[in-house]
């Protein structure tokens, strides 16, 4: 039944707008745009994260903070042309994973110095 039921998993996503040519070329469309800036944001993000992390000038931190905030809006811009589009498809988890999930970090809070 549990195979089943990962097998039957739901898809979160919008139908696609057809807007991309049927056959794929080696061209790249819309969809390839936004995938590959997409990518490089995220790769951005992480590497901005660690510079921003260990920057000891106060001026250049707070340029950087301001840059990273920057890139990941850029970042969520990207996602939500993509998830209208429907080219950026999510999988809903079950239920009972969510529940045990929650229960496990909700265990944590008792190990918080501050109630």
């Amino acid at each position: 039944m549990q195979n089943q039921q990962s097998q039957n998993t739901s898809k979160i996503a919008n139908p696609q707008t057809g807007e991309l040519p049927k056959v794929k070329s080696p061209e790249m469309n819309d969809r390839d745009f936004l995938n590959d800036g997409l990518s490089t944001c995220k790769y951005l993000t992480d590497s901005l994260n660690i510079a921003v992390r260990e920057a000891s000038h106060e001026q250049l931190y707070n340029d950087m903070v301001q840059i990273l905030k920057e890139t990941h809006d850029s970042c969520r811009e990207m996602y939500n042309m993509m998830f209208q589009h429907g080219w950026y498809k999510l999988e809903a988890e079950e239920q009972q994973k969510i529940d045990q999930a929650h229960k496990q970090f909700s265990n944590y809070s008792s190990q918080f110095p501050y109630q």
